[in-house]
């Protein structure tokens, strides 16, 4: 039996918080929302410090996986318990750890079945942080489809605007993902003829022919990219995004769509490079689609929630065209992009959500004027989209310019439409706050509070973190570069 554990297993600590916190909610009797409310903030704030240190404990001068922690399990079958960070997955941990622990204070006012609603969230994010930290290809599926189950629940129960459509068009598409993501997953393991499931094991050059990671990688890419929000593949995207609660749509948009773009990078691109290198072209020119056609779409929305929605495919279409460069710049900034927006669409989704909230509309034509009712909520608000626009000094700055450098070299034609898609998207988010906090005030909203220090909470924490990291960018660079370097070595 290969056992293998971390002097401190920091890693199986996060699950072990989130399954922890899942119990002792299940356990505390429907009617005591405040002390469930409470243990929700302490183990999710946990999760938060750990990932926080994971991340800053790093040793980048050593690189690859560290904190590793492996058991075996099914030795038979070749599954094993093996969990590891490295520069791609640890900004993924710590973005999961802020988005959770800021969606459970946003989430402070509700009041309809609060023990069910956490309880599920919990089980969401175990599932999350499972699949980035896992090693073992079946763990990772697992994770993965653990990941997506409570989605329904959460939506179809808490949502609104067609919530019982949304939920069901979400779960059909993942569960499409995933009906290809279990057989190339088999396929490949059974190619390579090592009887394991361990990915860095399996990764080893000459174990998979160039004909498997081919036909896999296609697989696999399809597979994670529905739930990256990949077009054609993203029309469950917006509509989920609409109907789920704040919270739900914080981590929905801020972590789950990352997971699929994880997906693609941990398991299409690590195991099978030459399947990577046949099909960039292909990624980049439906990533640049998904820029340009988010962007447009986004344009003639009259809903909120929908425009936000739009303009993550949009953003998620970056993503892409970043992996489909195959250069380091490229991937660095597809990976901090990845980070960046889910921190900047937590912020909008929680501003939206206090909005909507107070007045009961996300219709933009109502909505004139909530600058002067409500400063703070709208200053926001406002950062949340010069973060998504892209503005200097914020997080996204940074991954976007890596992007478009990279893709203006290896597709000029992609980099020339995905800057202008770029500015129509940066385009609608104007008029979006024009139209929203400015111009004559709806006296129907005169009376409404602004949000107060204690709801502004969570909003300060995502703010901060917009801001170091554009400030800071090699922060979170130096942590990817780790891993970026030694993946483009893979490449034939």
């Amino acid at each position: 039996m290969h056992t293998e554990l971390a002097e401190f297993p920091f890693l199986s600590a996060i699950l072990t918080s989130c399954l922890v916190g899942l119990l002792v909610i299940m356990v505390l009797p429907g009617h005591r929302t405040r002390e469930i409310k409470w243990v929700s903030a302490g183990f999710s704030g946990v999760t938060l410090i750990l990932s926080v240190y994971l991340f800053a404990a790093y040793d980048q001068d050593l690189g690859g996986f560290q904190f590793v922690e492996r058991m075996a399990w099914i030795p038979r079958l070749g599954i094993s318990y093996y969990n590891g960070a490295d520069g791609f997955s640890l900004p993924m941990l710590l973005l999961t750890g802020i988005v959770f622990f800021t969606g459970v204070l946003t989430m402070w006012e509700l009041e309809h079945r609060v023990k069910e609603f956490f309880a599920l969230v919990f089980l969401l994010v175990t599932g999350v942080f499972g699949m980035f930290m896992a090693l073992d290809l079946f763990f990772i599926f697992v994770w993965f489809d653990v990941s997506l189950f409570p989605m329904y629940l959460l939506i179809a129960v808490w949502g609104s605007t067609r919530k019982e459509y949304a939920a069901m068009k979400l779960t059909l598409y993942l569960l499409a993902g995933s009906a290809l993501i279990l057989p190339a997953i088999v396929y490949l393991v059974v190619q390579a003829g090592m009887g394991t499931f361990d990915l860095v094991a399996l990764s080893a050059e000459g174990t998979l022919g160039p004909g498997v990671q081919k036909f896999a990688f296609l697989l696999l890419y399809i597979g994670f990219g529905i739930l990256a929000g990949v077009w054609p593949f993203h029309t469950w995207s917006p509509v989920g995004h609409v109907a789920a609660p704040t919270a739900v749509s914080m981590i929905h948009a801020g972590v789950l769509m990352k997971i699929g773009a994880f997906g693609v990078l941990r398991v299409g691109m690590f195991l099978c490079p030459e399947g990577w290198q046949f099909w960039a072209p292909l990624m980049a020119l439906l990533a640049t689609v998904g820029i340009v056609y988010g962007a447009f779409v986004g344009l003639s929305q009259t809903d909120l929630k929908y425009c936000i929605g739009y303009s993550s495919v949009s953003h998620m279409g970056i993503v892409g065209l970043g992996l489909a460069t195959m250069t380091a710049d490229g991937i660095n900034g597809a990976v901090f992009q990845m980070f960046a927006h889910g921190v900047m669409t937590a912020l909008f989704f929680s501003s939206v959500g206090y909005i909507y909230d107070r007045t009961h509309t996300k219709i933009i034509a109502e909505l004139g004027g909530l600058g002067r009712v409500m400063p703070v909520a709208t200053t926001y608000f406002i950062i949340a989209a010069l973060t998504g626009i892209g503005v200097p000094c914020l997080a996204s700055f940074w991954a976007e310019l890596l992007v478009f450098i990279s893709s203006f070299k290896v597709y000029p034609v992609y980099g020339i439409l995905a800057v202008s898609g770029l500015v129509v998207s940066a385009l609608f988010m104007l008029r979006v706050v024009q139209r929203t906090c400015y111009g004559p005030k709806n006296e129907k909203f005169a009376h409404l509070t602004d949000v107060s220090f204690t709801l502004g909470i969570p909003r300060m924490i995502l703010v901060s973190v917009i801001v170091l990291f554009g400030l800071f960018p090699s922060l979170m660079l130096d942590v990817i570069r780790t891993a970026t370097i030694p993946f483009l070595h893979r490449l034939p």
